[in-house]
């Protein structure tokens, strides 16, 4: 059963049909010890909604003990199970069902992977754990690519590991019908981000290193201050660099290692830079 099944009487029927449902969709089972068939479903959907029961609430009404809320549902025959959203039924099913068709009768209104995926992403970039949520997020995106709200969470979490090219690239996707405040939000903070990874720290560097191609000091000096405005891929092509000139550099490959480090698991450009490392170890 789900830990959050409730047997449904005169006495909180109100609570449940009419104010739970305010809330959260609230299915309500209605079976009878004589009925096998309402039994066997009651077994079904209870197992069907194991795990989610942060989205659904499953009730359960003994016809036998409770005939008066039945009348009230106008329940004529059993097995019954009806969805009911702010007091009103939005779905049902009724009469011996198969596996199949509970099963797709449940996935009609159970959040899918990716919903899960994008609150479990949401709850990660709250707390600050951004690496975590690229992860997840990522996931998401790529069992619906075409949902904006995942859109939105990819391109927010983008920004905050660097991935500026990538947030706009991804921003310019969204349609107009969702460019809701979050959208100009993430616009507000993509020109931030833009003007952030050119700093006048980066640019001074830059300029000296032009004059003085070979300075060590000076690219360890510029690869630190491109990690930290998130400009990971021109640290370690800086990196990668001097360790292909000096395979015992090992100042060098701690910094490419502290950087990869640095990037969100699954990370493509991680993944990459790793390869290339391998590449001058074997």
């Amino acid at each position: 059963m789900t830990t959050n099944a409730i047997e449904i009487t005169l006495e909180n029927f109100q609570q449940v049909i009419l104010e739970e449902s305010k809330t959260k969709l609230v299915l309500v089972d209605f079976w009878a010890a004589q009925v096998p068939e309402s039994l066997e479903l009651k077994d079904k959907l209870a197992h069907g909604l194991q795990g989610f029961e942060e989205y659904i609430l499953y009730a359960t009404v003994d016809c036998q003990t409770q005939q008066q809320i039945a009348q009230q549902f106008g329940i004529q025959g059993l097995p019954t199970a009806i969805l009911v959203k702010d007091g009103q039924p939005l779905d049902g099913l009724t009469g011996p069902q198969n596996d199949e068709h509970i099963k797709e009768f449940l996935a009609n209104h159970l959040p899918k992977e990716e919903d899960l995926l994008l609150i479990q992403a949401q709850k990660l970039l709250a707390d600050n754990h951004v690496n975590d949520a690229f992860t997840v997020i990522n996931n998401a995106y790529q069992l619906n690519s075409e949902r904006a709200d995942i859109k939105l969470m990819l391109t927010d979490v983008y920004l905050q590991t660097g991935k500026v090219v990538e947030a706009e690239s991804l921003l310019a996707t969204i349609m107009m019908v969702d460019q809701d405040s979050y959208y100009h939000a993430l616009i507000a903070k993509l020109e931030l981000a833009s003007q952030a990874a050119d700093s006048p720290e980066i640019k001074a560097l830059e300029a000296q290193l032009a004059n003085d191609t070979d300075n060590i000091e000076l690219q360890h000096q510029l690869v630190a201050q491109y990690s930290q405005v998130n400009r990971h891929e021109e640290a370690l092509v800086l990196l990668f660099r001097l360790m292909q000139k000096d395979s015992a550099d090992t100042a060098s490959k701690d910094l490419y290692l502290d950087v990869l480090k640095a990037l969100p698991d699954g990370d493509p450009l991680a993944n990459k830079y790793r390869r290339k490392l391998y590449t001058l170890m074997y």
